[in-house]
């Protein structure tokens, strides 16, 4: 006897279909923003990406090109016998994983919603593993190779190299004076703006931001006006000088007041710190990426900050005190902002080896990163492999309350195969993806008991321009919830 052969009684009758579980729900906002990662063609189902500067990452010197393994050895056999819950007797419950979990949390107790503590109050030391992990924008931006970047003042020859300081202890970032030669390369004097007036904008009091941000006298606008009189010395002079301001505010506690002041972060300071952490690592690879094979599941691209803000924040919100989990990873662009922007223990597993080398170099330089900006995060866990195999991935999706699947381009395979999966979550979990799971028109019969979707209850959405890589064309998502209510309700009444 099978787990479902106790709901189909002897001689019972066949009973009406229950209505339809999909919903749909449109979403009445504006047309987003366009705020991505990094610039992208068009191009339906695949990611195209900018040409790859050529600089060699040291992590990835030994590293090349290599085809995607088939994802047709993703199919995981079940048997014929689905489950309707997860097996009590599993060697793991839900209660010993988050027991053992080390978990980096904001907050250790359950929080209200929107609330949270973003500063990182880690001290640096001399041997601190993030100072060393940090690439430099002088390293990937600099005069060493004059067929991508020429000097930005050229009038001041002595002009070269300066140091930028964070609103962290950590040692001061290096970048040369260069501007590229292409319009799609990394722009050191454009990263130098957004870092000076995201840190004047939300790290410092309104008075001393009026002061900064002042239209006739402030320093930005000197900046401004240095750069387009291409005077490198009056540059140089004015960045000195917002060192010395950003250090006395430091260590007067100015800034480490106004973040203990915040509980959640601005999209444009996350934003800042992925695009930073990409451009210095994924950027300088970005050509591995295009190594995909077209009519499997290994078709790479990527939802952008904006829409994963908008399901993080609005459509599940999530706490710092929950679990994110992002099937189909790549390379973890998704997990580390959730871990950034919600603070929450952040998973994502990705099968594609060049993909995860390159989200290996972006977690490191993420926690740089981070910490640079004086910001807790999250924990990231980074998995290598199948995820319908993998171990750890299987054993978090039973504590998981999001998991995040870019379907777009999987197969029916494996789809269903997913649906399988998704019996092993708590009640209650939510499930964002961009194909529904439950076909449209489903209805719970006693001919479908057996289904794995009839525990899914499943919500239509809208996204519009600027929110996947692959397309500017508005579209729909779905968000399923595990509830086995319906399901139960139907035996019930067998």
């Amino acid at each position: 006897m099978g787990p479902f052969d106790y709901i189909q009684k002897k001689g019972s009758k066949a009973l009406k279909p229950q209505p339809a579980q999909i919903r749909k729900e449109i979403i009445a906002t504006l047309p987003l923003a366009r705020k991505a990662l990094i610039s992208t063609p068009k191009r339906a189902n695949t990611r195209i990406v900018p040409a790859a500067n050529k600089t060699r990452h040291p992590d990835l010197a030994a590293l090349h090109p290599s085809k995607p393994r088939n994802q047709g050895s993703k199919k995981r056999l079940f048997s014929a016998q689905l489950r309707l819950e997860s097996d009590s007797d599993d060697d793991t419950s839900a209660e010993t994983l988050e027991s053992s979990s080390k978990r980096s949390r904001v907050s250790e107790s359950v929080e209200p919603a929107g609330t949270r503590q973003v500063r990182c109050k880690k001290l640096v030391s001399e041997d601190d593993e993030d100072t060393h992990n940090m690439v430099h924008a002088a390293e990937i931006a600099t005069l060493k190779t004059p067929t991508k970047y020429k000097a930005a003042f050229p009038n001041d020859p002595q002009v070269a190299t300066i140091v930028l300081r964070y609103p962290s202890e950590l040692p001061a970032e290096e970048y040369e004076l260069v501007v590229p030669i292409q319009s799609d390369d990394f722009k050191p004097l454009e990263d130098i703006k957004e870092v000076l007036d995201i840190i004047a904008t939300h790290y410092l009091p309104p008075t001393e931001t009026s002061m900064l941000k002042d239209d006739s006298h402030g320093l930005l606008r000197k900046l401004k006006r240095s750069i387009d009189r291409r005077c490198g010395n009056d540059y140089i002079e004015l960045i000195q000088e917002w060192n010395n301001k950003i250090a006395m505010l430091r260590n007067d506690g100015t800034i480490g007041k106004v973040l203990d002041g915040l509980n959640s972060l601005d999209l444009r300071l996350i934003e800042r710190i992925l695009t930073q952490t990409y451009s210095r690592t994924v950027s300088l690879h970005v050509g591995l990426l295009r190594h995909y094979e077209n009519g499997t599941d290994n078709v790479y691209g990527e939802l952008l900050p904006k829409f994963i803000s908008d399901i993080l924040r609005r459509d599940t919100k999530m706490k710092s005190t929950q679990v994110f989990v992002d099937l189909g990873s790549g390379v973890g662009n998704v997990v580390l902002q959730a871990a950034l922007e919600i603070g929450c223990e952040s998973w994502g597993c990705e099968m594609m080896d060049n993909a995860c080398d390159l989200a290996k170099l972006q977690e490191k330089e993420f926690r740089a990163r981070c910490r640079l900006w004086g910001l807790s995060a999250g924990s990231v866990h980074l998995e290598r492999g199948d995820f319908l195999k993998n171990v750890a991935i299987g054993k978090v999706l039973k504590i998981a309350d999001v998991v995040l699947v870019n379907n777009q381009a999987f197969t029916p395979e494996l789809n269903e195969d997913l649906t399988s999966l998704f019996l092993d979550l708590k009640e209650g979990c939510q499930i964002v993806s961009l194909k529904s799971f439950v076909p449209s028109g489903h209805k719970i019969t006693s001919r479908n008991l057996h289904r794995a979707c009839n525990v899914l209850d499943v919500v239509e959405k809208r996204y519009y321009s600027a929110c996947v890589s692959w397309t500017d064309a508005p579209g729909t998502y779905y968000i399923s919830t595990k509830d086995n209510s319906k399901l139960k309700s139907f035996a019930k009444d067998m």
